[in-house]
């Protein structure tokens, strides 16, 4: 660490002292600045940014202890060193209970001291980076990460956001298949205060039962025939954080009980065990049912559901989020050009977007995701052609008679005949790179109807090769 990035203030009524001070710490390669009391401390703490104070407790016009919680409440991360001739131990608490890193009594030993300090530095080197890989994780995985701008998915947010914040043990999200409702949990969970803690996710729907249940609860040795060691299940391991049961739907009615118990009493025990373990988790569950409905029909119980739906956030499906489409379709052609590390889709076909603005999408952003990646990888051209699109998002989207079935979209509005003609005279420029002659063959017209059409437009024309 280097000593010059860190500059301490010096508080002491006492001059020799406090040249005594200056002196080592120059020595040490330290910048420092000094004060003789409570009023001028203060003015050099904020004109000089001082991240380190050496404080001592009886100043002339006040306590350096009255000071310590001034300098925390302002700077909670500031290493203060408090310093006093009259070491006792209602001091000693007082310092530390208020935040104060160490306590020296003089006279100051200076090796004591330059220990002390190089000490405190490094555990402030180690916070910082902590909060910067806080800061970090939290972008990765934070609501900035849940694209759109549609009003359904805003509201959907806030309300996420503002339950993130409460001390709610338990959230319900409820969304079709595909909405990013694990983006919503990870996303609750590094707005929350546990952040610091275990995020730990299980699905429900993809273990049998036995399973989840040593999963989620642990297991004692010999609880059943393969149980060599004792196993901390999920809950034990996020202590303190949170734990993402997605498609809880799927749970067994048997650990839906145990689940209802643990959540009512806040305790849990291993499979195997006969003792109640204390546990501090917040629960998200999410998933693609109507709980309620699932529950009226008695295949998920009635109890479990209004204690998991305390909060529910409703994830709205894609179809009903508007232009969100356009936007993600964008998102994840900047991730897939980034992934092959080459800027080669540039955006959508007019009439792909329009398909895309129709369609149903009941994969939802994960089926969006997938016809992506494959364009990104059929393509030819810079931008994303019905050519690649799946067959069904082309018959779903047409507006041609039944049993017939068409690549062309009549946007709602209409569109000019013209317009259309051009449209499609530019692709096929553009999928033969801008070969006149191969471009007309494509569209079934003469090179010189095509050229004619270009022109009309204004349009240049790259190139005539056969």
């Amino acid at each position: 660490m280097n000593a010059k990035q860190n500059k301490i203030l010096i508080v002491d009524d006492d001059s020799s002292i406090r040249y005594a001070l200056t002196e080592a710490l120059r020595s040490w390669n330290y910048e420092s600045v000094s004060a003789a009391n409570l009023a001028e401390a203060r003015r050099l703490f904020h004109e000089d940014e001082s991240n380190v104070i050496l404080l001592d407790i009886d100043l002339p016009d006040g306590s350096g202890l009255d000071f310590l919680t001034e300098i925390k409440a302002e700077n909670t991360d500031a290493i203060v060193v408090m310093i006093t001739g009259n070491v006792d131990v209602k001091n000693t608490v007082a310092a530390l209970r208020g935040g104060a890193h160490d306590f020296i009594g003089k006279p100051v030993r200076l090796e004591e001291l330059r220990v002390t300090l190089r000490n405190a530095l490094e555990v402030e080197s180690l916070r910082r980076e902590v909060k910067q890989s806080r800061r970090e994780r939290a972008g990765r995985f934070g609501f900035e990460q849940i694209i759109g701008e549609s009003a359904p998915l805003k509201k959907a947010i806030e309300l996420a956001k503002r339950v993130a914040q409460s001390d709610v043990a338990s959230i319900l999200l409820h969304g079709e298949t595909g909405t990013g409702k694990d983006l919503f949990a990870r996303a609750i969970h590094h707005a929350s205060e546990r952040r610091d803690a275990p995020y730990l996710a299980i699905n429900c729907a993809a273990l049998p039962a036995n399973l989840i249940e040593s999963e989620i609860f642990g297991y004692e040795k010999g609880a059943f025939t393969d149980a060599k060691t004792r196993k901390e299940g999920l809950f034990e391991q996020a202590q303190g954080g949170t734990i993402f049961l997605d498609e809880i739907g799927e749970l067994d009615i048997g650990l839906q009980a145990k689940l209802l118990r643990v959540l009512e009493e806040n305790t849990f025990r291993r499979v195997g065990g006969l003792k109640d373990l204390p546990l501090d988790v917040r629960v998200v569950a999410a998933s693609n049912r109507d709980l309620k409905r699932e529950a009226e029909a008695q295949k998920f119980r009635l109890d479990l559901y209004f204690r998991l739906s305390v909060i529910r956030v409703d994830i709205p499906p894609l179809r009903e989020r508007g232009e969100d489409v356009l936007l993600l379709a964008n998102h994840y052609i900047e991730k897939t050009n980034q992934k092959r590390g080459e800027k080669k889709l540039r955006g959508l076909a007019p009439q792909v977007a329009e398909i895309f603005r129709r369609y149903e999408w009941l994969g939802n952003v994960r089926e969006l995701r997938n016809v992506i990646e494959r364009a990104s990888i059929l393509e030819d051209g810079e931008t994303v052609t019905t050519e690649h699109l799946p067959v069904d998002l082309i018959e779903k989207n047409s507006s041609a008679p039944a049993g017939e079935t068409s690549i062309f979209v009549l946007p709602a509005e209409g569109i000019p005949l013209e317009e259309v003609e051009l449209i499609l005279a530019r692709q096929a420029m553009e999928r033969t790179g801008g070969n006149l002659t191969r471009a007309a063959k494509l569209l079934h017209i003469s090179r010189d109807q095509l050229r004619y059409r270009l022109k009309k437009d204004g349009a240049e024309i790259a190139r005539d090769d056969s």
